[in-house]
């Protein structure tokens, strides 16, 4: 199974796609993480991406696909992958689609996580972490026992910088310009699988699992 999650922050991809990754025995990868990673190993993509990182400058997308393509070419891929953070932009989408093609493979499905902006708000604002264990919590869905203290370790919970409103809503907007466009360029393709991502979380593995015709 070969895969694409699409959502916003706070959508719900790392769940889901941890779920997947149990039911299918396959991969994610995240763009983030195998850029980290061919950095730390000094592969070829990776020590280009590190001269740009180290000169602040963002990673250009034939480096980031060099990568992923890397990343694909690995045995634990063999039965396929999760791609969660990549594509974000019509571009990459393109880049992908003819690296795949040399490896003579396609994809599957792209599946779309679809929230609410103002859920999303709600869900990411009410996050808290201890400062000192760094376990989290959220407000409404997962509160500490005593408000503002950790179970754990009686830490104080504090709100991430990238938690508060202002942030949030920055990154759903840079989201809806960059990304979001990738939902008409799959659906072009039938490609695209659209869930409700607002519902329970086994409910929207259940939709997913169903739109792939998995029983």
């Amino acid at each position: 199974m070969k895969l694409i999650l699409l959502g916003p922050p706070g959508a719900g991809k790392g769940t889901q796609a941890k779920m997947l990754m149990e039911r299918f025995a396959i991969p994610q990868i995240s763009t983030g993480d195998i850029l980290r990673a061919a950095v730390a190993n000094r592969t070829e993509m990776g020590i280009r991406a590190k001269e740009y990182m180290d000169a602040g400058a963002l990673v250009p997308d034939q480096v980031v696909i060099g990568i992923v393509r890397d990343r694909l070419q690995e045995a634990d891929c063999e039965r396929g992958f999760i791609l969660d953070g990549f594509p974000r932009t019509v571009p990459q989408a393109d880049a992908l689609r003819r690296e795949l093609s040399l490896l003579g493979r396609e994809l599957d499905a792209v599946v779309s996580l679809e929230v609410d902006v103002d859920v999303l708000v709600e869900r990411l604002t009410g996050r808290r972490t201890c400062g000192g264990c760094g376990r989290g919590f959220h407000v409404r869905f997962d509160p500490p026992r005593v408000s503002g203290v950790c179970d754990a370790c009686g830490g104080a919970l504090v709100q991430r910088d990238d938690d508060r409103e202002e942030t949030i809503r920055q990154r759903l907007q840079v989201y809806a310009a960059q990304t979001a466009p990738l939902v008409d360029y799959y659906r072009g393709q039938k490609l695209l699988r659209e869930v409700d991502g607002m519902a329970a979380m086994n409910e929207v593995q259940g939709q997913i699992l169903g739109l792939l015709a998995v029983k």
